[in-house]
């Protein structure tokens, strides 16, 4: 015997905004868009190696940044000191990290034990054994006799697991009976594609 999964996709992403909420209620604070980057934690943002790949750096803690900066500006010690300068460690994280590939960054931060993780494109997520081994994606047959990999139903339920059932209509599949329905006989729809209007 189960029981009902009711979540909606907005809930998920609502609970991933830290303190967004807290400091509208009591501050009246309206984040605006930031980019990779979270305001007020000095540094933690979005980087792109010289390779092109991008990393995430959170280096937000004090005895993390001394570990990633190795700073002795008194000034950054704390993260109010580090809030006032944020575009200038950025722009020097940034540097950093455009000077090396995804690989020599990822093993530099992670032998500091600086939180770094690889932003993952479709192609990553796809190599992805843990993806993998969840089953993320399902393979669907095409009219062509070939197959479309797409995202699996989620959440997984141990009951009732969820598939792909039918990927829709093909392209222009119903549209003699669409029009039939607007009151348009054979004739008239054979006008119309004569014409590329359909």
């Amino acid at each position: 015997e189960g029981q009902m999964v009711d979540v909606a996709l907005y809930e998920s992403v609502f609970n991933l905004m830290e303190s967004t909420l807290p400091e509208f209620d009591r501050a009246g604070l309206v984040r605006e868009r930031t980019g990779g980057a979270l305001p007020g934690i000095v540094p933690s943002n979005t980087y792109t190696c010289g390779d092109g790949q991008a990393i995430v750096v959170a280096g937000n803690g004090d005895a993390i940044f001394k570990r990633l900066m190795l700073a002795g500006d008194p000034d950054l010690v704390h993260n109010d000191g580090r809030v006032a300068r944020a575009n200038e460690i950025d722009a020097a994280i940034g540097q950093w990290c455009s000077e090396r590939g995804i690989t020599e960054a990822l093993a530099a931060l992670g032998a500091a034990d600086v939180p770094v993780s690889k932003i993952y494109s479709v192609a990553d997520m796809v190599a992805d054994p843990q993806f993998q081994a969840r089953g993320m994606f399902e393979r669907q047959p095409l009219a062509d006799g070939s197959s479309l990999a797409v995202p699996a139903v989620c959440p997984k339920l141990s009951a009732t697991p969820g598939a792909t059932r039918w990927l829709g209509p093909a392209l222009g599949e119903h549209t003699d009976s669409v029009l039939r329905g607007l009151g348009l006989d054979a004739a008239a729809i054979d006008a119309l594609r004569r014409d590329g209007a359909i």
